[in-house]
């Protein structure tokens, strides 16, 4: 099991827009800070928006803010919006899956529950429950630097 790469970055932009509550913040200094392109930045930032996860400002004084709170933020939510175009398997796209054994194969079946414990596992974890409390992200992200 492994994450697209900007289901990652979603997660290091959101902690970053957590970790400075109430301010409008820059894509480039969340790339700068996630170590990350802003051009794949621009487009995870896109997809979170349409997702109502953060909030977006155009122009001179613009950036992002989260949508809502962190604590009403499910990792899981998060996570399957990103993933969701993303085939676990090639049986599991009905378009293009070529597999000869799909009609017997019960590995599918093995697999769908896996990852819905994958998924049922980040349902209980908040945007909060990475970020609060978390000195050493906050060390990080921080764009209060005295904080």
């Amino acid at each position: 099991m492994r994450l697209t790469t900007r289901t990652n970055l979603a997660m290091r932009a959101l902690m970053f827009c957590a970790v400075n509550p109430g301010l409008t913040v820059r894509k480039a200094d969340i790339a700068a800070a996630c170590n990350a392109s802003l051009n794949h930045l621009g487009l995870v930032v896109n997809l979170l928006g349409q997702g109502g996860f953060i909030d977006t400002t155009r122009g001179r004084h613009g950036g992002v803010k989260l949508a809502r709170p962190a604590s009403e933020i499910s990792i899981g939510e998060v996570a399957r919006m990103l993933e969701s175009d993303v085939p676990f398997a090639e049986c599991f796209d009905k378009s293009e899956n070529e597999c000869p054994l799909t009609s017997c194969c019960k590995l599918r079946g093995t697999l769908k529950r896996a990852l819905n414990a994958f998924y049922a596992t980040l349902d209980e974890v908040t945007l909060a429950d990475l970020t609060d409390s978390n000195s050493g992200l906050r060390t990080l992200l921080s764009m209060d630097k005295a904080a």
